[in-house]
C-alpha cells in the first residue's frame, strides 16, 4: 500500500466522519430533512393518507409532502421501525459507499475492469470519491439525506452490466422509486439494447401492480391525479432549481409552464444531445450514459442541484476519458469543477429572500441558469470535440496504411 493510497484513504476517512458529525450534530432543521421526510412519510404507506400528509416543522415556506411513488414508500416503510439516528447513520454511510461506487464505475468504463486492479487506479478511485463528497451535488444530497446518490449507482450499474434482464430490472425498479430514472432506457435504446428496454418497462409495470395489489388508493391517486403536478414537488423558480424550465422562468420572471418555450427549448436540447452522441465512439458506454442523464435532468420540470449527481462522472469522463486530451476538455472540466466546488445554485439560494419569488436581476437569473447553460456548452463541445477526433483517427489510419501501386 503506496503513500498515495493511504493519503487518499485517510481522506476519505475525514470526509466520511466530518459528514457523520455535520448531520448527527449541526443545529440545523433542514439537516436530513428529506430523509425525514421519507421515514414518517412513508409510515403512512397504509394508514391511506400518504400523499395527504405533510412535514411544516422544518420548512415553514414549504410543508414538505411525500412526493415519491407508492413504491419508494414501500421499500422506505421499515424504516420507521428503528430509531432514527440509527436509520441516519446507515443512510449516511450507504450514500459514501454508493458514491464509491459510481466513481469506480466510471473509470472502469474507461480504462477497463483490468485496469482497475492497478493500485493508480485504486488511488484515483478512493480519492475522487473522497474529493466528490465535497461537490454541491452529493453534499446537498447528504445534508438532506437524499436518495440521488443511490439512483445514479443504479444506472451505472445497469449501463455496466453484460445481462439484458439485470439492466433492465435496476432501471424499472428505480423508475418506480423515483420516475426519473426511466430516462436510463434511451441509453439503451442509443445501445440498440431492445431486451433491456423493454424488460425496464416490465419492471416498472410490475412495481405499480405490487402497489396496486397492496394500496390501490395510493397507487391511483399518484399516477391519476399527482403525477403530471410538478408544483407539489417544490417552487418552479427557486434558483435550485437547475432544470430547463427553471432556468428559463427565472429569465422570464414567471413560471414559462410547459408550453410552446419550453417545448421547443426541450427539443432543441434533444437535437444537440442527439449530435452529441452520435459524435462520440462507438465504444464509450460512459459518454452516452452521461448526455442520456443531462438530458433528463435538462428536460425535468424540477432538477433540484442536488439531483445533478451524474456531474461526478461527467468530470472523470472530462479528464480521463477518450475525449480528455482534446482542445477545451479542461476547460469544460474546470468550468464544472468550479460551480460544483463553490455550488453556485447554493450559493445564490442564500441570496433569495423568498423561494417562491422567481423574478430576480437579470444578472442573478443568468447565473441561476449555469448547469442549463453549461449543459448546452457541453453537448456542442461534445460535437465538435468528438467529430475532430473522428477525422484525425480516419488520418491516422490511412498514414498506416501501405503505398499501393495500382
Amino acid at each position: 500500500m503506496n503513500r498515495r493510497f493511504r493519503l487518499a484513504a485517510a481522506a476519505l476517512g475525514i470526509s466520511v466522519l466530518v459528514r457523520l458529525l455535520w448531520a448527527l450534530f449541526w443545529p440545523s432543521n433542514l439537516i436530513l430533512v428529506d430523509l425525514h421526510v421519507y421515514v414518517e412519510g412513508a409510515a403512512n404507506l397504509f394508514r391511506g393518507n400518504l400523499y395527504d400528509w405533510t412535514d411544516s416543522s422544518r420548512s415553514p415556506q414549504f410543508p414538505l409532502p411525500f412526493t415519491y411513488p407508492p413504491f419508494a414508500a414501500l421499500v422506505l416503510y421499515p424504516l420507521h421501525f428503528l430509531p432514527f439516528d440509527v436509520v441516519a447513520v446507515g443512510w449516511l454511510l450507504a450514500t459514501a459507499a454508493a458514491l464509491f461506487g459510481i466513481v469506480w464505475i466510471s473509470l472502469e468504463m474507461i480504462v477497463g475492469r483490468e485496469a482497475m486492479h492497478e493500485q493508480s487506479w485504486r488511488t484515483t478511485a478512493v480519492a475522487w470519491t473522497a474529493g466528490g463528497m465535497w461537490l454541491e451535488p452529493v453534499r446537498s444530497t447528504l445534508d438532506y439525506g437524499q436518495v440521488n446518490v443511490f439512483l445514479v449507482l443504479l444506472a451505472m450499474v445497469a449501463a455496466r452490466s453484460a445481462r439484458w434482464w439485470v439492466s433492465g430490472a435496476l432501471v424499472g425498479l428505480g423508475a418506480g422509486l423515483k420516475l426519473t430514472p426511466a430516462v436510463t432506457g434511451l441509453y439503451f435504446v442509443a445501445r440498440r439494447q431492445w431486451l433491456a428496454v423493454i424488460w425496464s418497462a416490465v419492471a416498472f409495470a410490475g412495481t405499480i401492480g405490487l402497489t396496486f395489489l397492496l394500496t390501490p388508493g395510493e397507487t391511483r391517486r399518484y399516477f391519476g391525479d399527482l403525477v403530471g403536478d410538478p408544483g407539489r414537488i417544490g417552487p418552479v423558480g427557486s434558483v435550485i432549481n437547475q432544470s430547463l424550465r427553471g432556468a428559463l422562468s427565472r429569465l422570464a420572471g414567471h413560471d414559462i409552464g410547459s408550453g410552446l418555450l419550453w417545448k421547443t427549448s426541450v427539443l432543441v436540447t434533444a437535437v444537440l444531445a442527439f449530435f452529441a452522441w452520435r459524435a462520440l465512439r462507438s465504444d464509450d458506454r460512459l459518454g452516452t450514459l452521461i448526455i442520456v442523464q443531462l438530458f433528463g435532468l435538462m428536460a425535468s420540470p424540477i432538477s433540484w442541484s442536488h439531483h445533478w449527481v451524474c456531474l461526478v462522472p461527467l468530470i472523470l469522463w472530462l479528464l480521463h476519458g477518450p475525449l480528455r486530451e482534446a482542445a477545451g476538455a479542461r476547460l469544460m472540466a474546470a468550468y464544472w469543477l468550479f460551480t460544483t466546488v463553490i455550488g453556485v445554485p447554493w450559493m445564490l439560494g442564500t441570496l433569495q429572500k423568498s423561494m417562491w419569488d422567481i423574478s430576480r436581476p437579470g444578472y442573478l437569473a443568468w447565473l441561476g441558469a449555469a448547469n442549463a447553460i453549461g449543459v448546452l456548452a457541453l453537448y456542442a463541445w461534445m460535437i465538435r470535440a468528438g467529430r475532430l477526433s473522428s477525422e484525425r483517427a480516419v488520418d491516422r489510419s490511412r498514414e498506416r496504411e501501405p503505398y499501393r501501386v495500382s
